[in-house]
């Protein structure tokens, strides 16, 4: 990290996520005219970028991989609890909303920030160097994960359509969360070194100043504010993501993949500027750490809340979204065992998240 520190406490990193959570405050729940639009997305952009600071701050004060996990998991808290609340206020019409969110989670984060990470840190240095091992420990449990709660719903047959029943969805609750909280301690305590950047002048921050306690505490309440103003104001952009959506005539699915965009900026800023400074291991740790997140966090909360929401609990994805996913999986496996990642690699996990936005808009 390339933390100065003058920039530790700078203040527009302060005051701009105050000012994102009183938009927030002031515009939830409310109809609003295109100019408080512009205001939203304003504050919106600001907050994204104050949250990757603080972030960065937080990860030099306790080191690698160990920082990677502080955003990831930020993001993902939030995101859940966001999901629950639209899924328990807007009744059978959000009967697909937490599959929906984490498969283009899923495919943002394995194709999108994965590979536009490859494609910095290969034009940075020709080629992307990184850690095999570690990747490929995080790919095979994203693979994992996503098969146990996205592609076998659609094929168990206890319950018809591409639901769970609940033995199943229990099951697929705690083998999800089990999983995340066995690879977080791989990660951090066993096998950690699988996890840090291949080359040694990537690997830490020689010569830069470690944050205070004072200022890693500061940046941790201003990221909790500032990823609240992410999510949350996110969601006030919705209706109009969404009148946009239906003037165009696309659907509804395309609405969830705006928001996910929206709520996973802070991730990409923060990936694309590891990349920019050679760490690109600490890039696809943020890309496969938040896709895991997002599944082994939400299908435990969604299982927890199924006992008081109505109606059905669609999980199970469809052919098109099966074959990309397989697709996905594929080709992350053939990226990672070299170890090491041209353009070509990174430009391929670009067409694929391409392909996964034109047909979420066209299917």
């Amino acid at each position: 990290m390339e933390v100065m520190p003058g920039a530790l406490t700078s203040r527009w990193t302060v005051f701009v996520p105050l000012l994102a959570a009183i938009t927030l405050a002031a515009t939830w729940g409310r109809s609003l005219p295109a100019i408080a639009v512009d205001v939203v997305v304003a504050a919106l952009v600001g907050a994204v970028l104050a949250a990757v600071h603080h972030a960065e701050v937080i990860a030099h004060r306790v080191g690698q991989p160990l920082g990677a996990l502080v955003l990831a998991v930020a993001v993902t808290v939030i995101e859940v609890g966001l999901i629950v609340t639209l899924m328990v206020t807007s009744g059978e019409k959000s009967a697909a909303l937490a599959r929906d969110t984490v498969f283009a989670a899923v495919m943002i984060t394995c194709n999108g920030i994965f590979g536009l990470s490859l494609l910095v840190g290969a034009v940075r240095r020709r080629v992307a160097v990184f850690n095999a091992e570690g990747t490929g420990a995080a790919l095979g449990t994203v693979a994992t994960l996503a098969t146990l709660s996205l592609v076998l719903p659609t094929f168990t047959t206890s319950k018809p359509g591409p639901e769970f029943s609940a033995a199943q969805l229990v099951f697929a609750a705690v083998a999800s969360l089990s999983l995340y909280v066995l690879f977080v301690m791989v990660q951090t305590v066993r096998h950690r070194d699988d996890f840090l950047p291949v080359e040694e002048g990537a690997r830490a921050d020689a010569g830069a100043e470690l944050p205070t306690v004072r200022a890693t505490v500061l940046s941790l309440i201003m990221l909790a504010v500032a990823l609240v103003a992410v999510v949350g104001l996110a969601k006030v952009v919705s209706p109009s993501v969404e009148s946009v959506v239906a003037s165009a005539g696309l659907p509804q699915s395309a609405v969830g993949v705006v928001i996910a965009l929206l709520v996973l900026l802070p991730e990409t800023v923060a990936a694309v500027r590891a990349a920019h400074r050679g760490q690109v291991q600490i890039s696809l740790n943020l890309a496969l750490g938040s896709a895991m997140a997002s599944i082994g966090l939400t299908i435990p909360a969604i299982a927890i809340a199924t006992i008081w929401l109505e109606g059905p609990l669609v999980l199970g994805l469809g052919a098109t979204q099966m074959v990309l996913l397989a697709l996905t999986v594929v080709v992350g496996v053939l990226t990672v065992v070299p170890g090491r990642a041209t353009l070509l690699q990174g430009g391929v996990h670009v067409a694929l998240f391409c392909a996964f936005v034109f047909l979420a808009a066209s299917p």
